[in-house]
């Protein structure tokens, strides 16, 4: 189904933007796993809407357990989570019952649900549906950690203003941790104040702009993943689409690869520390869908957010007429400080489901 992701761990996100409730299921947690509930909380508040620089929609995304828990420990029932929304203003969307928003789903969701589709807020197209996401990427994050596997990302670019990026060959732990404690998610904080001045901008005039984020996981063990169909670049991609707003991926050198000798793009072995390792990493830690031990890094691309106070060209669909709309409301101008910890739930639910598979082949 096109709600769920993985084999091994099996993750099926439900619910809508204005519904009474989002949640997610999750079958396939080691049983007797004692949860850490103040940094799954602490993961979630991230993600979480409110801010000058974000939607003024105040969720507290406190989760429910109403399964898969025991005194604090999981005890091998499928986990049921639920996240009740609490500050829906449906009446925001009555005017776009019949009229598309551009750079919205609402067209094709109509077409391809002949018109039942919830509207309201996205429904289940809706960047809300990460809430659920970012509850399962902590439980596997904090699996993740017992094997020594760490996540973290950093806004790359928004709009035309870069960051300084990880380095592929060292980045750390103590990179990621760096930037959790930073006032705005970036390695160069002169390129972040800029960045937030271009966000304000965007604010201001009722418009959005987008951006890319960099993440990277280390401490991945050689052997992870499968060729064909099942690499990793294939299932950390096949989740982070999940992501509402996620246009487009690349891992290691990516598109710039395209540009360099194959002399200068591929990665030269080495021994380090009794290990194989590669003197550079163009690879992104993944060849031939496995990965080699180096840090995995990949990108993704964010588009603006699409909900804008710009007057915009839409249609009818009952008159067949042309109309102007304007999208009022609570939106984010920009959607990429948000999204980094749904990128890093996103690999660590694709990181942890091979990690699981790997282990079969060493039992």
């Amino acid at each position: 189904m096109s709600s769920s992701y993985g084999k091994n761990i099996r993750i099926t996100l439900f619910g809508q933007s204005h519904g009474p409730a989002i949640g997610v299921v999750i079958e396939g947690l080691p049983p007797g796993f004692a949860v850490d509930m103040p940094a799954l909380q602490r993961f979630m508040a991230r993600r979480a809407p409110g801010g000058a620089l974000a939607t003024a929609r105040k969720e507290p995304d406190e989760p429910e357990f109403v399964s898969g828990l025991y005194q604090g420990k999981t005890c091998g029932a499928p986990l049921v989570a639920l996240i009740r929304n609490q500050d829906a203003r449906s009446a925001d969307y009555e005017d776009f019952k019949n009229t598309p928003r551009p750079g919205h789903a609402d067209f094709t969701a109509g077409v391809k649900y002949n018109n039942f589709s919830d509207f309201r807020g996205g429904g289940h197209f809706s960047g809300r549906l990460t809430a659920p996401l970012c509850l399962a990427g902590a439980f596997c994050l904090q699996l993740l950690e017992k094997e020594g596997i760490a996540i973290g990302s950093h806004i790359a670019s928004i709009g035309q203003v870069p960051d300084a990026p990880f380095d592929a060959v060292n980045v750390n732990k103590n990179n990621f941790t760096a930037i959790e404690n930073a006032q705005f998610p970036v390695n160069d904080e002169q390129q972040g104040l800029k960045m937030r001045a271009l966000i304000e901008q965007a604010r201001s005039c009722g418009n959005s702009v987008g951006g890319v984020i960099e993440c990277a996981a280390v401490g991945l063990p050689a052997g992870l993943g499968d060729p064909m169909t099942c690499g990793m670049e294939n299932r950390i991609a096949a989740i982070v689409f999940s992501i509402p707003g996620i246009k487009g991926i690349e891992f290691g050198s990516g598109f710039a690869g395209c540009a360099l000798w194959g002399s200068q793009n591929n990665d030269a072995f080495c021994f380090q520390d009794g290990a194989v390792r590669t003197r550079s990493n163009h690879h992104g830690g993944i060849l031939g869908g496995i990965t080699s031990g180096m840090p995995l890094v990949f990108r993704v691309a964010v588009k603006p957010t699409p909900s804008i106070a710009c007057p915009q060209d839409s249609v009818d669909l009952k008159t067949g007429q042309p109309v102007q709309l304007s999208v009022g409301g609570r939106h984010d101008p920009c959607i990429v400080p948000r999204a980094l910890p749904c990128v890093e739930a996103a690999a660590a639910i694709a990181v942890y489901d091979a990690l699981l598979e790997q282990k079969k082949y060493s039992e």
